[in-house]
């Protein structure tokens, strides 16, 4: 049992609560991590904010990178020191979907309940409560157990707080693109929301030669961090945004990114499609959000929407990959960083993501 201190959810639209919490030795298949970094994602806030059902309590947190103590038995592929990316959709590897080669939609992982493999946790309050883990990492903990098909070893070069950005928001955006579109050299692509995985929807486009590369928000600060990735156009969202578009791209958008989860932007983001056009959509919505579409300009011309989650990620192909492009300066994912904080601060943070500022605020531990 070893001992660390968390930022744990007591409940909905409360700040988060610093405790002292419980660890226990990583079991069968598990891992033993000491977080060296987390990202903080709007994922955490929808569950802070009651948007998406969670009980508490539960240390949240899943944009980690760490470093490997301790291995459980039958664990042959980490040893401990190896630098590590978690992986908040645990794959069983074993179901139709990971053997088919998409893992992001395993039928049989825990995760999505916050729970191990065998149902459980590994965390408790100092009374024997238990404690979950948000998608069974909860890297707004000091240190965690997960299971090893929830961690990827990556580059011990890569720093820690760049390989957390890679656990969730960079591995989503840069995916989506990749992966989910599969957008093509010299296409064109409008990406609406210009926060962490917003960005990296920017950087992915960039990195697949997609051109245009017009960005969308209603934040200046965001807009100018788009440009500084790597966006030909910025485009201020309002009355005129669509005019705007409509001038660069007469005849819509290839490619069409929603990175912001809301009804009026999906709605909106739909309509920029040029026929045989493909809208991804990448925002995580409130539980019960309704949108609504014509559909025959779909059926008549061919257009498309996709749904994505993860950025459609092979983890352990994907993230590697990933940590090597942000080495050779081709993912410039340092840009995303708006600060780095202590666990004191993370519901000051969490504040200040409410209120829109910046794009991606690390929790260095």
């Amino acid at each position: 049992m070893t001992a660390l201190c968390a930022a744990v959810y007591t409940g909905i639209d409360r700040p988060l609560q610093l405790e002292t919490l419980e660890l226990d030795e990583p079991g069968p298949g598990e891992l033993a991590v000491r977080i060296e970094a987390s990202g903080l994602c709007h994922s955490d806030l929808h569950v802070m904010l009651g948007e998406w059902s969670e009980r508490p309590p539960m240390v949240l947190g899943h944009e980690g990178c760490g470093v490997v103590e301790a291995v459980g038995e039958d664990v042959h592929q980490f040893a401990p020191g190896d630098r590590v990316v978690l992986c908040w959709y645990a794959p069983c590897g074993e179901c139709a979907r990971c053997r088919a080669g998409r893992p992001w939609v395993c039928l049989n992982t825990r995760a999505n309940s916050s729970l191990m493999p065998d149902g459980g946790t590994r965390l408790r309050r100092l009374n024997g409560e238990p404690v979950r883990s948000y998608l069974a990492v909860g890297s707004f903990g000091q240190r965690a157990v997960v299971p090893a098909s929830g961690a990827v070893r990556v580059d011990g070069r890569l720093p820690a707080e760049l390989g957390a950005l890679i656990g969730c928001g960079v591995a989503t955006g840069v995916g989506a693109v990749t992966n989910t579109a599969a957008v093509q050299q010299g296409q064109s692509v409008v990406v609406v929301g210009c926060g962490g995985v917003g960005l990296s929807v920017v950087m992915g486009a960039v990195l697949a030669g997609a051109d245009p590369v017009i960005a969308v928000d209603i934040s200046a600060p965001k807009l100018r961090l788009a440009g500084d990735v790597g966006a030909t156009h910025m485009v201020r969202a309002g009355d005129s945004a669509g005019a705007e578009v409509a001038a660069i791209l007469p005849h819509g958008s290839d490619h069409v990114f929603e990175a912001i989860g809301l009804r009026e932007t999906i709605e909106w983001a739909i309509s920029l499609l040029s026929p045989g056009g493909t809208a991804t959509l990448v925002g995580m919505t409130p539980e019960g959000t309704k949108v609504s579409f014509d559909p025959l300009p779909f059926t008549s011309a061919g257009r498309s929407i996709l749904g994505c989650t993860y950025g459609s990620c092979v983890p352990d192909r994907d993230f590697p990959r990933l940590a090597e492009l942000v080495m050779q300066g081709k993912l410039p994912v340092a840009r995303l960083i708006a600060e780095r904080i202590g666990l004191e601060d993370v519901n000051r943070a969490f504040d200040q993501m409410r209120a829109g500022d910046g794009a991606r605020r690390v929790l260095i531990h």
